[in-house]
């Protein structure tokens, strides 16, 4: 054998133990590694407790104040719950493309509840044509049914809206919008599930 042949021996000896070696570390390390991502994704996001929310039945009725245990649920029972693009804006803090999902006004009396939770959010008496493209409202239902917070994605300086009632996203609040608040909060329409206002 020459010395080339052994050093290609050599190299492809070497090249099939780094090979197998370091397939084997993944076995391990994949194996050590799966039950840690499988306990992330069924562990709760959030925490558990009671908030108070505005219940509002269909017919519109305002049942006033109670306190309601929180949705807290772990990613993969997010997944399930939802529908895929609302995972992503509601979980995962994303943004509809722009006249993507159903923003215009409906034709009937009714009111906007969570898709997560069921959560009465907006009466459909207070939504408006922003030109945005995206659901808008000039108020909530009720403010303790919503929560904001600072959101300072893309370099810019926003208020985001959450659901009080599971804490997932649904879009942000604006200073431009109509009177008599002058607010104009833009939802996500993946975000709302229209409900036609019953008799009561």
């Amino acid at each position: 054998m020459s010395r080339l042949d052994e050093t290609l021996a050599m190299d492809r000896r070497g090249f099939l133990r780094t090979a197998l070696g370091g397939g084997a570390l993944l076995a391990v390390g994949g194996g050590l590694l799966a039950p840690r991502l499988y306990a992330a994704a069924n562990t709760p996001v959030g925490k558990p407790g009671n908030v108070l929310l505005e219940i509002f039945a269909d017919d519109g009725r305002d049942l006033g104040p109670r306190q309601v245990p929180k949705l807290v649920l772990s990613e993969a029972q997010w997944r399930q719950r939802l529908p895929p693009a609302s995972y992503e804006i509601m979980r995962r803090n994303g943004t509809e493309l722009a006249f993507s999902g159903n923003h215009e006004k409906p034709a009937v009396a009714g009111l906007f509840r969570c898709m997560a939770c069921a959560n009465a959010l907006y009466d459909a008496a207070t939504e408006f044509d922003s030109g945005t493209g995206w659901p808008s409202f000039w108020q909530p239902i009720a403010a303790r049914n919503v929560t904001e917070r600072r959101d300072h994605l893309f370099g810019m300086e926003r208020t985001a809206i959450s659901c009080a009632g599971c804490d997932s996203h649904l879009g942000h609040v604006f200073n431009d919008g109509p009177r008599p608040t002058g607010l104009r909060y833009c939802m996500n329409s993946v975000a709302l599930r229209f409900v036609a206002r019953t008799a009561g």
